[in-house]
Protein backbone atom coordinates (compact mmCIF):
# COMPACT_ATOMS: atom_id res chain seq x y z
CA UNK A 1 0.00 0.00 0.00
CA UNK A 2 2.84 2.34 0.89
CA UNK A 3 4.56 1.58 -2.41
CA UNK A 4 1.38 2.34 -4.32
CA UNK A 5 1.07 5.69 -2.59
CA UNK A 6 4.70 6.55 -3.36
CA UNK A 7 4.27 5.39 -6.97
CA UNK A 8 1.14 7.52 -7.44
CA UNK A 9 2.81 10.54 -5.85
CA UNK A 10 5.80 10.21 -8.17
CA UNK A 11 3.50 9.67 -11.15
CA UNK A 12 1.47 12.81 -10.39
CA UNK A 13 4.63 14.81 -9.78
CA UNK A 14 6.01 13.62 -13.12
CA UNK A 15 2.80 14.52 -14.93
CA UNK A 16 2.77 17.92 -13.24
CA UNK A 17 6.37 18.62 -14.24
CA UNK A 18 5.91 17.45 -17.81
CA UNK A 19 2.69 19.40 -18.29
CA UNK A 20 4.26 22.45 -16.66
CA UNK A 21 7.22 22.16 -19.00
CA UNK A 22 4.91 21.90 -22.00
CA UNK A 23 3.02 25.01 -20.95
CA UNK A 24 6.23 26.89 -20.25
CA UNK A 25 7.65 26.07 -23.65
CA UNK A 26 6.78 28.82 -26.07
CA UNK A 27 7.82 27.03 -29.23
CA UNK A 28 8.92 23.47 -29.97
CA UNK A 29 10.76 22.05 -32.97
CA UNK A 30 12.61 18.95 -34.06
CA UNK A 31 15.48 18.11 -36.37
CA UNK A 32 16.26 15.04 -38.43
CA UNK A 33 19.79 14.74 -37.09
CA UNK A 34 20.88 11.96 -39.44
CA UNK A 35 19.72 13.95 -42.49
CA UNK A 36 21.42 17.12 -41.24
CA UNK A 37 24.59 15.11 -40.68
CA UNK A 38 24.56 13.49 -44.12
CA UNK A 39 23.60 16.64 -46.06
CA UNK A 40 26.15 18.85 -44.35
CA UNK A 41 28.86 19.70 -46.90
CA UNK A 42 31.58 19.25 -44.27
CA UNK A 43 30.43 15.64 -43.79
CA UNK A 44 30.63 15.00 -47.53
CA UNK A 45 34.10 16.59 -47.73
CA UNK A 46 35.30 14.56 -44.79
CA UNK A 47 33.87 11.32 -46.21
CA UNK A 48 35.87 11.90 -49.40
CA UNK A 49 39.08 12.59 -47.45
CA UNK A 50 38.53 9.54 -45.26
CA UNK A 51 37.88 7.35 -48.31
CA UNK A 52 41.14 8.58 -49.86
CA UNK A 53 43.04 7.81 -46.64
CA UNK A 54 41.42 4.38 -46.44
CA UNK A 55 42.43 3.66 -50.05
CA UNK A 56 46.04 4.60 -49.28
CA UNK A 57 45.90 2.37 -46.19
CA UNK A 58 44.40 -0.54 -48.14
CA UNK A 59 47.08 -0.24 -50.84
CA UNK A 60 49.87 -0.19 -48.24
CA UNK A 61 48.25 -3.05 -46.33
CA UNK A 62 47.92 -5.18 -49.47
CA UNK A 63 51.55 -4.49 -50.37
CA UNK A 64 52.75 -5.55 -46.91
CA UNK A 65 50.48 -8.61 -46.82
CA UNK A 66 51.78 -9.70 -50.24
CA UNK A 67 55.38 -9.27 -49.08
CA UNK A 68 54.64 -11.33 -45.97
CA UNK A 69 52.89 -14.04 -48.00
CA UNK A 70 55.81 -14.22 -50.43
CA UNK A 71 58.24 -14.57 -47.53
CA UNK A 72 56.03 -17.24 -45.94
CA UNK A 73 55.85 -19.15 -49.23
CA UNK A 74 59.65 -19.06 -49.56
CA UNK A 75 59.91 -20.14 -45.93
CA UNK A 76 57.76 -23.20 -46.62
CA UNK A 77 60.17 -24.33 -49.35
CA UNK A 78 63.25 -24.14 -47.14
CA UNK A 79 64.93 -27.11 -45.53
CA UNK A 80 64.48 -27.59 -41.79
CA UNK A 81 67.94 -26.17 -41.12
CA UNK A 82 67.28 -23.05 -43.21
CA UNK A 83 63.81 -22.67 -41.68
CA UNK A 84 65.34 -22.44 -38.24
CA UNK A 85 67.67 -19.67 -39.44
CA UNK A 86 64.88 -17.70 -41.16
CA UNK A 87 62.20 -18.25 -38.50
CA UNK A 88 63.07 -14.98 -36.71
CA UNK A 89 62.77 -12.98 -39.91
CA UNK A 90 59.31 -14.39 -40.63
CA UNK A 91 58.12 -13.75 -37.06
CA UNK A 92 59.52 -10.22 -37.19
CA UNK A 93 57.71 -9.52 -40.45
CA UNK A 94 54.44 -10.90 -39.01
CA UNK A 95 54.79 -8.74 -35.89
CA UNK A 96 55.59 -5.67 -37.99
CA UNK A 97 52.54 -6.28 -40.19
CA UNK A 98 50.26 -6.71 -37.17
CA UNK A 99 51.58 -3.51 -35.55
CA UNK A 100 51.11 -1.58 -38.80
CA UNK A 101 47.51 -2.75 -39.16
CA UNK A 102 46.66 -2.00 -35.53
CA UNK A 103 48.25 1.45 -35.63
CA UNK A 104 46.66 2.55 -38.91
CA UNK A 105 43.21 1.24 -38.01
CA UNK A 106 43.41 3.06 -34.66
CA UNK A 107 44.52 6.30 -36.37
CA UNK A 108 41.63 6.12 -38.85
CA UNK A 109 39.12 5.33 -36.09
CA UNK A 110 40.34 8.22 -33.91
CA UNK A 111 40.23 10.65 -36.81
CA UNK A 112 36.72 9.55 -37.69
CA UNK A 113 35.56 10.01 -34.09
CA UNK A 114 37.12 13.47 -33.89
CA UNK A 115 35.50 14.57 -37.13
CA UNK A 116 32.11 13.20 -36.07
CA UNK A 117 32.33 15.14 -32.80
CA UNK A 118 33.31 18.27 -34.72
CA UNK A 119 30.41 17.88 -37.17
CA UNK A 120 27.90 17.18 -34.39
CA UNK A 121 29.15 20.28 -32.54
CA UNK A 122 28.63 22.33 -35.72
CA UNK A 123 25.08 20.97 -36.01
CA UNK A 124 24.39 21.71 -32.36
CA UNK A 125 25.68 25.27 -32.78
CA UNK A 126 23.55 25.79 -35.91
CA UNK A 127 20.46 24.45 -34.14
CA UNK A 128 21.10 26.75 -31.18
CA UNK A 129 21.65 29.76 -33.44
CA UNK A 130 18.50 29.10 -35.46
CA UNK A 131 16.41 28.37 -32.36
CA UNK A 132 17.53 31.56 -30.64
CA UNK A 133 16.93 33.58 -33.81
CA UNK A 134 13.29 32.54 -34.20
CA UNK A 135 12.42 31.99 -30.53
CA UNK A 136 12.34 28.21 -30.26
CA UNK A 137 12.76 27.07 -26.67
CA UNK A 138 13.08 23.29 -27.17
CA UNK A 139 14.48 21.30 -30.10
CA UNK A 140 14.19 17.52 -30.20
CA UNK A 141 15.87 14.84 -32.26
CA UNK A 142 13.18 13.31 -34.50
CA UNK A 143 14.20 9.78 -33.51
CA UNK A 144 12.82 10.20 -29.99
CA UNK A 145 9.43 11.48 -31.11
CA UNK A 146 6.47 9.20 -31.57
CA UNK A 147 4.58 11.78 -33.60
CA UNK A 148 5.53 15.11 -35.14
CA UNK A 149 4.18 17.46 -37.75
CA UNK A 150 6.30 18.75 -40.59
CA UNK A 151 5.53 22.30 -39.49
CA UNK A 152 7.86 21.79 -36.53
CA UNK A 153 10.75 20.43 -38.64
CA UNK A 154 13.73 22.82 -38.76
CA UNK A 155 16.09 20.42 -40.52
CA UNK A 156 16.21 22.33 -43.82
CA UNK A 157 16.93 25.60 -42.04
CA UNK A 158 19.76 24.06 -40.03
CA UNK A 159 21.27 22.41 -43.12
CA UNK A 160 21.16 25.78 -44.91
CA UNK A 161 22.95 27.44 -41.97
CA UNK A 162 25.58 24.70 -41.88
CA UNK A 163 26.30 24.76 -45.59
CA UNK A 164 26.40 28.55 -45.70
CA UNK A 165 29.20 28.68 -43.08
CA UNK A 166 32.79 28.97 -44.21
CA UNK A 167 34.69 25.81 -43.41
Amino acid sequence: MKRLTVFLAVLFLGIFLVSGLAYAADKLAYIDLSRAFSEYSKTKDYDKKLTDKENVFVAERDKRVNEFNALRDKFALLSDKDKEAKKGELESKAKSLKEFLTQKEEELRKEQEEKMKEILKDIQDAVKSHAEQIGITLVFNDRVLVYQTKAMDITNNVIAILNKKKR
